[in-house]
């Protein structure tokens, strides 16, 4: 059950996974998987204390341009009013390998609006976990997905997901310093009788779009997400104020007015 609470009606909904020890973490190797340490102990010390070794793009976390393409924006670079407004939850059900089009975006209720906030449900949120279902077989966006949030002048987007690309759109295969993951590529050939390179030809493409035109792009997203999705809600989006950051942890939260008490503009 959704883990809220009422403050002059207002409910309040975690749309973010779990972040810390032993969460599930996008397959790399080395140091760019996340470890927490703790250092300190009451009994031994008087004080507990933490430390975490790793990258910022694991779990709920944010994008920054400079993720992608030098020389673009990093995460200060955002000015605060994306991380705040109302927008939508919209349901688009995709299993294996499945690609979320611009058609499914125009068909989605409620309807997505300019200047609004979108967190999609494609359901992978259910197979968050350290497996091939959620990091490998997972769907996502390509480059027309992309760019048609772009053209439409969003505010902020997030996916339950394993990145704003779709997976065979990213280093797992044979992209920019991949395959890391040529299983896929050949059990894409397999399924389907084409090479997944032909069908999903750019390196993350609808990163490319969606951070070009200045808009945060959320992965992993999470938590009670299913309950507010098909509402049109407020969210608010807590990034660290990271000097030059190419991305990082989120706390994403999401708040329900049954009464419309509480009026955020879309342009604010």
């Amino acid at each position: 059950m959704p883990r809220t609470r009422s403050t002059d009606g207002l409910r309040f909904f975690n749309l973010s996974h779990r972040w810390g020890h032993n969460m599930p973490q996008w397959p790399s190797i080395g140091a760019t998987v996340l470890n927490i340490n703790r250092m300190n102990y009451h009994a031994m010390h008087g004080f507990h204390v933490q430390e975490f070794d790793g990258i910022m793009h694991r779990g709920t976390h944010m994008d920054a341009p400079a993720h992608v393409t030098e020389n673009w924006p990093y995460l200060d670079d955002f000015p605060l009013w994306r991380f705040f407004g109302t927008g939508v939850a919209v349901s688009i059900a995709k299993g294996k390998w499945g690609v979320v089009t611009p058609e499914d975006l125009e068909r989605a209720e409620p309807g997505i609006r300019a200047g609004d906030i979108v967190m999609i449900n494609t359901g992978s949120h259910h197979n968050w976990g350290d497996n091939d279902d959620y990091f490998g077989y997972s769907p996502g966006f390509n480059r027309a997905s992309g760019e048609w949030l772009a053209a439409k002048q969003v505010k902020l987007v997030g996916i339950d997901v394993q990145s704003l690309d779709h997976v065979l759109g990213t280093k797992m295969v044979a992209h920019g310093t991949g395959p890391t993951h040529p299983h896929l590529m050949a059990e894409y050939k397999a399924e389907t009788g084409r090479e997944a390179i032909e069908d999903f030809p750019d390196w993350e493409p609808a990163h490319k779009a969606m951070l070009g035109a200045g808009i945060p792009g959320i992965e992993n997203v999470g938590g009670d997400l299913d309950a507010v999705t098909g509402k049109r809600c407020t969210f608010v989006v807590f990034p660290w104020r990271l000097t030059n950051g190419d991305g990082c942890s989120v706390r994403v939260i999401a708040i329900l007015d049954p009464e419309q008490k509480f009026r955020i503009p879309t342009d604010a």
